[in-house]
């Protein structure tokens, strides 16, 4: 099945960026009126390097979040698993996604699915990251967004599972071919924990030809 983002379909975006774009100021839930849960301290073994053509965009994992699912990101990443892959959804002030061999939208990893980890704390904001789904909440595997804007991911609150935050790199990210998919999808140049760069993999994994 695809991995979209199902509360968020491209026939309802328009819609939904008008109304969050007036709401966005507003209290939409006690939860997330709080101020977001704070991160902990940087350091290599929980920083993701994402290597774009425009440049390397800096993550931090948040496994405080979403333990399970940070594992099979560093998983993936110290496998080569991202490297290669082609950002198959961009969607403007929206998000864009990628993590799936096929670059369909509808491929995975051979690792199965991850349980859900939603937060009742920390809101989705420019930058977020979250792991795309099909429409049972326990579906998320390999495949992920970045969102755009604050407002854009705004009805993602407690419905997908965020795993990381861009700490730099922010306006490559905003560089990515817009397209379902794009005409010229960008690509994961590399994708690798900070503390394995030296042994990052240089080449697409196998699995991908």
């Amino acid at each position: 099945m695809m991995r979209r983002l199902t509360s968020l379909s491209p026939a309802r975006l328009t819609v939904r960026l008008a109304v969050a774009a007036l709401s966005m100021l507003a209290v939409t839930s006690a939860s997330f009126a709080q101020a977001p849960a704070a991160a902990p301290a940087a350091d290599p073994a929980n920083t993701l390097v994402l290597e774009l053509k425009s440049g390397k965009v800096m993550i931090q994992l948040r496994p405080d979040l979403a333990p399970k699912h940070v594992e099979r990101i560093k998983t993936l990443s110290k496998q080569g698993f991202y490297n290669g892959l082609k950002f198959h959804r961009v969607i403007k002030e929206f998000m864009a996604q990628t993590g799936d061999p096929t670059g369909t939208g509808s491929g995975g990893s051979k690792l199965g699915n991850v349980v859900a980890e939603f937060s009742k704390t920390e809101a989705f904001r420019r930058g977020s990251i979250g792991a795309a789904r099909t429409d049972n909440p326990d579906s998320a595997d390999s495949q992920f967004f970045i969102c755009f804007t604050d407002f854009g991911c705004a009805g993602l609150n407690g419905k997908y599972t965020i795993w990381g935050k861009v700490m730099a790199g922010m306006q490559y990210v905003d560089t990515i071919a817009i397209g379902e998919p794009p005409s010229s999808p960008d690509t994961i140049i590399k994708m690798y924990l900070a503390s394995d760069a030296g042994a990052a993999p240089a080449t697409p994994a196998a699995a991908k030809k």
